[in-house]
């Protein structure tokens, strides 16, 4: 059994390293340095920044299970990363995504050395970077890398996903659309195009779009930004977009009437500039693949009836070549990516044993 308080203590000491995607490296140090104190084996730091370390089964032929957790959040790195605790919940930017799930990989370890199943097979534990925002999964691809079919399945941690299990990646295309005019002044060049109206013409059109709901596919401005004035024709603007489906075909479908759209914006003093700023490509292994029901088992195990969804996580980069992969949950929670961000502390003793549950079942599986 996990010991609990000391889990969570665990999490809070990670969710107080600021932790923003591309700079990851204290928390990954730290993380590197607890994975050397609990005496794990080929503990290292790749190239891109993840932290690997080997809980080491009994047979090296054994298929190696990889379980992994990403270090990064949302948050810029002054935030103001205060803790608020009590008996029922715990407050603070990060902590549930995904301080919680890199404690979680402890967890792990603690228990399967508790636990009387012997392992047949090394379970690798991994803190990878770039998950968030524009990191576009490039930790995980890595990991993904080294491992390939070797492994014999990915598991991903996410610290407020518990009750669901994720077997498919949602695929993703993001982009930033730059537009480019002469500028000048409001009121004595007033007729002359300003970039930051062009821009937000096309973003109207754009949210405009009618968009399937079978397939889920979405689309979102999140952010915009340009001009230097109240009074002045802005010479450039730029958007930051993101489009996502369930489908592949429905995401493409999406990307050319995008694209469509902004060709059509094109016009006389208008320059317009596209940057294709992300992309993590869908997949999925079928609710009857033996890894999705031995993840649905253990969640039900534990007195909760698991959801099957899909999510856009760091289970995209093995799942869209393949690799069977799931993402599981430690606890619940709420406000993820907000300062208000919080975790419930009842819920974190059965996401614990069914993460181990299923390190188990995976390893039973002939």
């Amino acid at each position: 059994m996990t010991d609990i308080t000391r889990l969570l203590d665990l999490a809070i000491a990670i969710q107080q390293i600021p932790a923003p995607t591309f700079a990851e490296g204290p928390r990954a140090e730290f993380v590197r340095d607890l994975f050397l104190k609990e005496d794990l084996r080929d503990v290292a730091l790749d190239r891109v920044g993840n932290v690997f370390a080997r809980l080491p089964g009994a047979n090296k032929r054994t298929a190696p299970l990889v379980v992994s957790a990403h270090l990064d959040t949302v948050f810029a790195a002054d935030t103001n990363l205060r803790v608020t605790r009590d008996s029922k919940r715990i407050h603070g930017p990060g902590i549930g995504d995904n301080s919680l799930g890199v404690a979680a990989l402890f967890g792990l370890a603690w228990s399967l050395r508790q636990s009387e199943f012997p392992l047949p097979g090394d379970v690798w534990l991994v803190a990878n970077v770039a998950e968030e925002g524009l990191g576009d999964l490039r930790g995980m691809k890595s990991v993904v890398d080294r491992f390939g079919i070797k492994a014999r399945a990915y598991l991903i941690l996410e610290g407020m996903a518990f009750g669901h299990v994720y077997h498919r990646a949602v695929a993703v295309q993001r982009y930033r659309i730059s537009m480019q005019t002469e500028g000048g002044h409001a009121w004595s060049d007033y007729g002359q195009p300003s970039a930051v109206h062009e821009l937000a013409a096309l973003a109207a059109r754009i949210a405009s779009l009618s968009l399937p709901t079978a397939p889920r596919t979405t689309l979102n401005v999140g952010k915009i930004e340009g001009g230097t004035g109240i009074n002045v024709l802005a010479a450039h603007a730029s958007l930051e977009l993101d489009l996502r489906s369930e489908e592949t075909s429905a995401l493409a479908d999406l990307v050319a009437r995008v694209d469509d759209l902004i060709e059509l914006a094109a016009r006389p003093g208008v320059q317009i500039h596209t940057e294709h700023i992300g992309r993590r490509p869908g997949g999925m292994i079928p609710a009857e693949h033996a890894l999705v029901k031995q993840g649905v088992e253990a969640v039900r195990a534990v007195g909760v009836e698991p959801a099957l969804i899909g999510g856009s996580t760091d289970a995209n980069q093995p799942l869209s070549r393949g690799y069977p992969a799931v993402v599981m949950g430690i606890t619940t929670g709420g406000g993820a990516h907000t300062p208000k961000e919080f975790i419930d502390v009842e819920p974190v003793e059965r996401g614990m044993e069914s993460v181990r549950r299923m390190v188990e079942a995976v390893f039973s599986e002939q």
